[in-house]
């Protein structure tokens, strides 16, 4: 599992843009569903024919982050806002 750091610090509306950002400029990639835990905690989780992307806004770690099942470095300019 590969771990990237958007932002030291959870923003909602940067976790927004993130998405947009993967749906518009990342082929292949499908949109599943939106997950919202207790604690306002976000995580949009994307299908791609290479694995699984998540991209979180998590409360407890207070970060914006992906996580994949494959390496994004070849995507930077997709995951950096």
């Amino acid at each position: 599992m590969y771990k990237y750091v958007i932002n030291p610090q959870v923003n909602k509306a940067l976790f927004y843009k993130q998405c947009e950002r993967l749906e518009k400029k990342m082929s292949g990639i499908v949109k599943k569903r939106l997950l919202e835990d207790v604690d306002g905690a976000l995580i949009q989780i994307y299908e791609h024919p290479r694995g699984e992307i998540d991209v979180y806004n998590d409360e407890q770690l207070d970060e914006l982050y992906l996580r994949s099942e494959f390496d994004l470095r070849p995507y930077l300019s997709l995951i950096h806002i």
